[in-house]
């Protein structure tokens, strides 16, 4: 039997997982590590905790596991997208990685659109210029941090600082060099042009692969450490929403994914790379060869649910290790009855500010509506049903471009919740289902390692063989009137504050 290993470098943890060849999941680890938010709107992580954290998996699987290392053939990378990783000669991180949901580079933002053009932008990167992408967070080190910029001699996203401790090699792959907003997405390689335009050394970036292609092998280091056997290949991988998607089976037209984890994503398979003139949804690189996806994004879906249950449920925390169940199932089954709309109560999900469709870094969380007949349990299902109009805004977007889908295919933390799928699909007003496997990520990374072993003969080919729908939920159709309702007023919203967010950003207090 071959196996092959998932490694999911997300920002609450690090999960590794074993797999057979049939995509059954044999032994999984997670890790978790902390978020630094210095400044309001900024987000940092260490680099080394992520090494650490996949290090710490790795050895735990294989310790867990009964497999023979020699029969794991390869491994595949998963990784939280557009984080910044600034090397030093000695390949020391040099600061913090300032990550995909950190909002400080507005400025920079304007700048690169103004100096590209923004026309030029999108026909070579495919997307406006936006704070969570890595070019604008490169401009602001140049900026603000001088004398970091001048040591730095490489440039990494997340799960390729873990591949070059892990093989000694410095390289990325085409879905989540999507992100830097530096790849000529058409062309499916790094676009001369804007490094040129914005100052940046071409040598400071990592080779390009296709998803599927092995880009190293397990070094001597990792070999001791771990007990992988050094050689094991180790392949291209892809950024977390790509790989969640092949996890899901999206690898061709027809069928549209959610995932709902820390940031929620709606994600389209498409054959050509499509681009939304008005920048509301990103069009990448698939992980599949050939293939590009659109993706609409909200910045804390699954952030909202931690924020609120770090800081209000500290009752349903205590319940939930007396009953030895998640905490977030003693969550929903306190909202579940609860009618929709929470008694007139609306949540606005942007903690972190907001990508699809706003565009904006000032946004901020709101609850409309709030009275006295209000609880923490309204207002945890607000939290949930807030999101999920979020999600709404993107796949309105999505089938704007003319995409159709026969049904949505949730993953993520968030689609364990037999209570969020039902609100997912009254909301979305449609058919919601679960495939076969819940590890997302990791399993989408471990199909591309087999792929580039040869296990398999292709991802699709891969992906029609592992994965089955599980479970199905239809849309109520009355429930979707109610929600569309809602959802007008949801909308309306975030016009209505967009200029006090402003006033609220510019405040000096």
């Amino acid at each position: 039997m071959n196996y092959l290993i998932g490694v999911d470098i997300g920002t609450s943890g690090t999960k590794a997982v074993l797999f057979d060849e049939y995509g059954k999941s044999i032994v999984s680890h997670t890790e978790e590590y902390p978020l630094y938010q210095p400044e309001n709107g900024w987000a940092e992580q260490e680099p080394e905790d992520w090494a650490k954290a996949t290090l710490n998996c790795l050895k735990k699987i294989v310790e867990k596991s009964n497999v023979n290392v020699k029969d794991i053939k390869g491994i595949g990378l998963s990784g939280q997208m557009h984080g910044l990783v600034m090397l030093d000669k000695d390949n020391r991180p040099l600061r913090k990685s300032i990550i995909w949901c950190d909002q400080r580079t507005q400025s920079e933002c304007d700048y690169i659109t103004q100096t590209v053009g923004k026309k030029r932008l999108m026909e070579i990167t495919a997307n406006p210029a936006l704070t969570g992408f890595t070019a604008s967070k490169i401009m602001w080190v140049k900026k603000h941090e001088p004398e970091i910029y001048n040591k730095c001699k490489h440039i990494l996203l997340p799960k390729d600082y873990v591949r070059f401790v892990l093989t000694g090699v410095y390289a990325t792959e085409v879905s989540d060099a999507s992100g830097m907003q530096l790849l000529d997405i058409p062309k499916r390689k790094w676009s001369l042009e804007m490094l040129e335009i914005l100052g940046i050394d071409p040598s400071l970036l990592a080779k390009v692969y296709e998803s599927y292609e092995i880009s190293g092998y397990i070094n001597k280091e990792t070999s001791l450490y771990t007990g992988l056997v050094e050689g094991t290949p180790v392949c291209g991988g892809a950024g977390d929403q790509a790989a969640a998607a092949i996890g899901n089976g999206i690898v061709k037209e027809g069928i549209i994914s959610d995932t709902l984890g820390t940031s929620g994503v709606v994600f389209a398979h498409t054959d050509k790379p499509l681009i939304d003139p008005m920048g509301r949804v990103h069009t990448f690189c698939h992980a599949v060869p050939g293939a590009w996806h659109i993706m609409g994004v909200t910045q804390a879906a699954g952030l909202s649910l931690r924020w609120f249950r770090d800081n209000f449920c500290e009752k349903e925390l205590s319940e939930s290790k007396k009953e030895g169940i998640d905490v977030y199932d003693v969550m929903m089954r306190n909202i579940e009855n609860l009618p929709v709309g929470s008694g007139k109560l609306i949540y606005l999900p942007y903690l972190m500010g907001e990508r699809t469709p706003h565009l904006s870094s000032e946004a901020r969380g709101v609850f409309f509506g709030l009275s006295a007949i209000h609880d923490k349990y309204n207002m945890l299902r607000a939290v949930v049903e807030g999101i999920t109009f979020s999600q709404r805004d993107c796949y309105e977007i999505i089938k704007a471009q003319k995409i159709t889908a026969k049904e949505i295919r949730a993953g993520g933390g968030g689609s364990r919740s037999v209570v969020w799928r039902k609100i997912l699909a009254d909301c979305l007003g449609a058919k919601i289902t679960t495939v076969n496997s819940s590890e997302g990520g990791a399993l989408g990374v471990a199909v591309l390692a087999g792929v580039g072993t040869g296990i398999y003969s292709s991802v699709e080919q891969a992906c029609e063989s592992i994965i089955k729908v599980k479970t199905e939920i239809q849309p109520d159709i009355n429930e979707y009137k109610k929600y569309t309702e809602i959802y007008e007023i949801y909308k309306n919203l975030y016009t209505s504050l967009k200029k006090d967010y402003t006033l609220l950003s510019n405040l000096r207090i």
